[in-house]
């Protein structure tokens, strides 16, 4: 393992990147005009998701969260 492998596996440990929240199948939605609607509350936690990806390159400039490893 190298210094970068090593640097990233406690990056992970101690500040994981948010997740992206899973975007619901077409076929999730009942139709029925519900409010808040599953693809309302998708939208919203893209935004919340955003913000939080935002916050943590702020904290790890130069780190990009899609090159560490999956939790």
């Amino acid at each position: 393992m190298n210094d970068t492998s090593i640097s990233h596996l406690t990056l992970l440990s101690e500040d994981p990147p948010p997740r992206a929240p899973v975007e619901p199948d077409s076929g999730d939605c009942c139709g029925n005009g519900c409010d808040p609607c599953i693809f309302d509350q998708y939208e919203e936690a893209r935004q919340h998701y955003r913000l939080a990806l935002a916050a943590w390159r702020e904290r790890h400039p130069g780190v990009d969260p899609a090159t560490l490893e999956p939790r």
